[in-house]
């Protein structure tokens, strides 16, 4: 599998998504960036890390770290290595005793634990090709602190413009936004029609 190395850029927030936050993923050599969708507890847990602030007692992504380690392994790499019906997913490369195993996890989880591990972080050329974008000025995103995706980005592929859609879709639809969903929906229809 071809795969790019990433590193985190920055975490984000976006009232839209009901309290969702979004990592973002940059290609360390190009200009690819990849946003990806977190839960509020892995953004915390990713930011506290990177902060170098230790929580009172642990949390789960410590205890993970302490699990890996007492049991003599290696968090060798994490790969976020496929995207199905707009959802990321992704490996954690393990080496213990000689061997190489690869567990499934969420994107989140293995980025939060790549962290603390200091694991590099790789996407699937294939999951980058399709939903990453570039920025169209390398001044539009200074340590990501824009909220809106679609105003900062070149959508790389149909693909991509088509589940940056379905997630505004689906938030339209969370949030009992009906008329906006259904001009999404339709928007999505028009795009899905064109070749």
């Amino acid at each position: 599998m071809d795969k790019v190395q990433c590193e985190i850029l920055g975490l984000s927030t976006n009232p839209s998504t009901g309290g969702a936050y979004a990592i973002l993923l940059k290609e360390i050599e190009g200009t690819r960036r990849l946003p990806i969708i977190i839960g509020a507890f892995e953004a915390q847990a990713i930011a506290l890390e990177m902060e170098g602030i230790k929580p009172p007692r642990p949390l789960t992504h410590d205890l993970l770290k302490t699990l890996v380690d007492n049991l003599g392994a290696n968090v060798v790499e994490i790969i976020v290595n496929e995207l199905k019906e707009n959802t990321f997913y992704a490996k954690i490369i393990l080496e213990a005793s000689g061997l190489t195993n690869e567990i499934d996890a969420r994107p989140s989880d293995a980025i939060a634990l790549a962290v603390r591990t200091y694991a590099p972080i790789y996407v699937s050329e294939t999951v980058m090709s399709t939903a990453a974008f570039i920025p169209s000025d390398e001044t539009d995103i200074p340590g990501f602190e824009s909220t809106d995706f679609e105003s900062d980005k070149k959508p790389l592929s149909k693909e991509a413009q088509l589940a940056a859609l379905q997630d505004k879709l689906r938030e339209a639809l969370e949030s009992e936004e009906f008329e906006r969903a259904a001009k999404l929906r339709d928007d999505i229809k028009r795009l899905s029609q064109n070749n």
